[in-house]
């Protein structure tokens, strides 16, 4: 062989290698737009490790074979349409929409293109986001938990623990928040059915809590139900209800840990890991969102806090007890 021939020949066999690595593909990237803010470092991220567990069980690891780009709403609605479209500019492949109604509605509101996958506590048809469950159409689908329907669930409960308890207040969202007067109707039936009496004492930003709670004392309310409505400093809500000695169930588990009593939910964990198995990581494999029917959670957790319930001077019925799934000391 030829010196020449043979210098050719050698060259083109070590471009082989940079060929071959030219030639694979691109690693996926998704959007995941959250209502709430970014996890504070080392702070426990159950319902992100789901999702990201999810993930892994179909077939892709954020960093290894997956990107992942997130937009925090920080609680401010108002943010997410720009994030959104940030987020459509980078031609990501899906869009996640996490945490409330309004990450759909904005992601929703920026492409008709690109999958979007929700996972909230909703009525994603009520909400204008799918025309049907079953046949979602488009390109939304997801994961939403019927929030209106535990309205009565979370009131039983609390009778339970406070069964003393006639006057029982409503912490509302505004008529700003999606599904208000449904969730208004749907606890004052309630109330109606279990013999109670329902005063609503209604907030639309954080700043009302303090107003709220002087009304509810003023109306000797002897419980509380949170109603399902988001904005930052929640805290405030539990801090409030301490002070005042008002034993409170909550629709997120996350008040319940931060101190307060009691909280009833859907099995947000196991949603987010539907997300990423039976949607996101179907959708990378080429399903289409409007061949995946949406799906509502199979498990609903209750959560208890027992040095509250101290503090508060309450004794956990054993019947509560032996249902609760979580029980914090």
């Amino acid at each position: 062989m030829k010196r020449r021939e043979f210098i050719t020949l050698l060259g083109g066999a070590a471009a082989w290698p940079v060929a071959a690595r030219a030639q694979q593909p691109a690693m996926p990237v998704i959007g995941f737009l959250s209502h709430w803010g970014a996890p504070k470092p080392n702070a426990p991220t159950p319902d992100l490790d789901a999702f990201r567990a999810g993930l892994a069980e179909a077939g892709y690891v954020e960093g290894r074979n997956l990107a992942i780009e997130y937009r925090w709403g920080n609680g401010e609605p108002r943010r997410l349409p720009a994030l959104a479209a940030d987020l459509v500019e980078r031609h990501v492949e899906v869009i996640v929409a996490a945490g409330a109604l309004a990450p759909a509605l904005a992601a929703k509101a920026a492409t008709s293109a690109i999958p979007i996958v929700f996972v909230y506590g909703g009525e994603p048809v009520a909400d204008g986001l799918i025309p049907s469950l079953n046949r979602p159409g488009g390109n939304l689908t997801g994961v939403a938990a019927f929030s209106i329907d535990l309205g009565g669930k979370r009131l039983d409960l609390l009778r339970q623990m406070v069964p003393q308890a006639k006057m029982v207040g409503f912490l509302s969202g505004d008529a700003s928040f999606g599904l208000y007067e449904q969730q208004r109707s749907a606890i004052f039936a309630a109330a109606r059915a279990l013999g109670l009496q329902l005063t609503v004492v209604e907030c639309g930003i954080d700043c009302d809590f303090e107003a709220a709670f002087a009304t509810l004392v003023e109306r000797r309310a002897e419980a509380l139900i949170h109603g399902s409505f988001i904005f930052r400093n929640f805290g405030k809500v539990v801090a409030l209800a301490a002070r005042h000695k008002i034993p409170a169930m909550y629709p997120y588990r996350s008040l319940a840990v931060a101190g307060g009593l009691m909280s009833y939910e859907a099995d947000l964990a196991g949603m987010c890991r539907q997300a990423g198995l039976h949607y996101v990581g179907r959708i990378l494999k080429g399903a289409k969102p409007a061949e995946l029917p949406a799906q509502l959670p199979t498990k609903f957790e209750l959560v208890l806090n027992l040095s509250t319930a101290r503090a508060l001077d309450l004794e956990v019925p054993p019947t509560l007890l032996a249902r609760a799934d979580e029980v914090i000391e």
